[in-house]
């Protein structure tokens, strides 16, 4: 029997793809677990996995089309011997931008993604097939599989049929409750339509620059977080002298092990002990309620082309400097490169964006959410300051950190903040 092998989401924001590669042809005989194609998210290329076995049949969709709905039919794969379907379904996408098109003031609508099939009623002992990660929150939140019914491809089971499902007493989602909403993500943020600014520059040199997929969703989402978040912003400048001199001492000790400390190593350190002995701060914004984290999970902002990554440092409190150093050394990298998965990019509580390489002194940063702050980072700089009635200088560096009012308040805020330039100023306890 013919089966349609769907565009898959590859992250739980993903609404449209880019089909960038093929890598297997119409008549190749595939197995589960095999490489079918490379996927072009706003964030990454990954590579996609078949489900079922079987040949081949037709390619739906040529390498290279960008927008692919999530979900649109992409290549149809039968069994050994057997025909293709006469009528081949016809795929949601959404063709390449040029230079020269004139997207419309409003937001176009992308077409609907067709519903997934519903899984069938399993009998006792029948296979159920769920992606690892379905299976692994299944188990963490007691849900029984048999119970669920499957959005992904040939009714599997994905992350957002057993988020939906409850512990205990498993309800069947239906294919309307398992759709996603028209592409706000991919939505071109609101302003002045293009229209109007074309007037505006008429006579004027111009070139057009169209929105690929990351700065279309670095648009959408922060253009969301500065008109939902109401952020309030917190300063402080920290004396960097005693940690520029104990990051040397270390640097020193660990060149044999070509092991480099940053300064932003020590930052990273520094808000993950904070958010330990602050804990009401270690939190997220969730809708109706807040999550307060027990590990710290920090985010690291990353310049890549085109727009920015932040990468997650998962219980960044328990690990040394040396072993962060190099796993941001290594999501960094892989950032730029575009070759991070998104459990790597996703999550956490916190952020910081270090802007001071660049000398930059100072600046506001904009909350990523649901994080509940992020900490902005400016140059440290040679500065007067006034201890014990003298005039001295000092390295200072600014830290201004943007909070969300809906998680943490004034006073929490600043304890958090405190609690941080304490860690920076006293470096050696964070050895501890």
């Amino acid at each position: 029997m013919a089966t349609e092998i769907l565009m898959p989401a590859l992250s739980p924001t993903m609404e449209e793809g880019t089909l960038a590669k093929w890598l297997v042809s119409e008549g190749d005989t595939v197995k589960s677990g095999d490489i079918l194609a490379e996927i072009e998210t706003d964030k990454a290329t990954m590579e996609f996995e078949a489900v079922d076995e079987g040949v081949i049949g037709k390619i739906l969709i040529a390498e290279g089309t960008q927008g692919v709905a999530v979900n649109t039919p992409i290549a149809v794969l039968v069994e050994e011997g057997e025909d293709v379907p006469a009528a081949a379904p016809k795929a949601a996408t959404k063709p390449a931008e040029s230079p020269t098109e004139q997207p419309a003031p409003a937001a176009p609508a992308k077409p609907a993604a067709p519903a997934a099939p519903a899984a069938p009623s399993r009998g006792k002992g029948e296979r159920i097939f769920a992606s690892p990660l379905a299976r692994r929150i299944a188990a963490e939140r007691g849900i029984d599989l048999a119970g669920v019914t499957g959005s992904g491809p040939k009714g599997r089971i994905v992350k957002a049929d057993v988020e939906q499902a409850q512990p205990g007493a498993v309800k069947a989602a239906t294919p309307a409750e398992t759709a996603k909403p028209a592409a706000a993500a991919a939505a071109v943020p609101q302003g002045m339509g293009y229209d109007v600014v074309k007037k505006m520059l008429e006579g004027r040199e111009t070139t057009e620059i169209a929105l690929d997929g990351m700065r279309r969703t670095i648009a959408a989402r922060l253009s969301e977080a500065k008109q939902t978040i109401p952020h309030f912003y917190l300063r402080r400048s920290v004396k960097l002298d005693a940690l520029m001199e104990f990051r040397a001492t270390l640097n020193k000790q660990l060149e044999s092990r070509g092991v480099k400390l940053s300064v932003n190593d020590f930052i990273i350190k520094a808000c993950a002990l904070a958010l330990q002995q602050v804990p009401a701060a270690n939190a997220v914004w969730a809708g109706d309620r807040i999550i307060q984290l027990t590990p710290s999970d920090v985010a690291v902002a990353v310049a890549v082309e085109g727009g920015l990554f932040t990468p997650v440092l998962k219980d960044a409190h328990q690990k040394t400097l040396s072993a962060l150093s190099a796993e941001m050394k290594d999501l960094a990298a892989r950032a730029r490169s575009k070759k991070l998965a998104p459990h790597e990019y996703q999550g956490g509580s916190f952020a910081i964006s270090n802007l001071g390489m660049f000398g930059i002194e100072n600046f506001d940063a904009v909350i990523n959410p649901p994080h509940g702050a992020i900490l902005a980072v400016g140059a440290g700089l040679p500065t007067p300051v006034v201890e014990n009635g003298e005039i001295v200088i000092r390295n200072l560096m600014s830290m201004t950190l943007s909070v969300d009012h809906r998680v943490i308040d004034g006073a929490l805020g600043a304890e958090l903040l405190a609690a941080i330039t304490a860690h920076l100023e006293n470096p050696l306890g964070m050895l501890a």
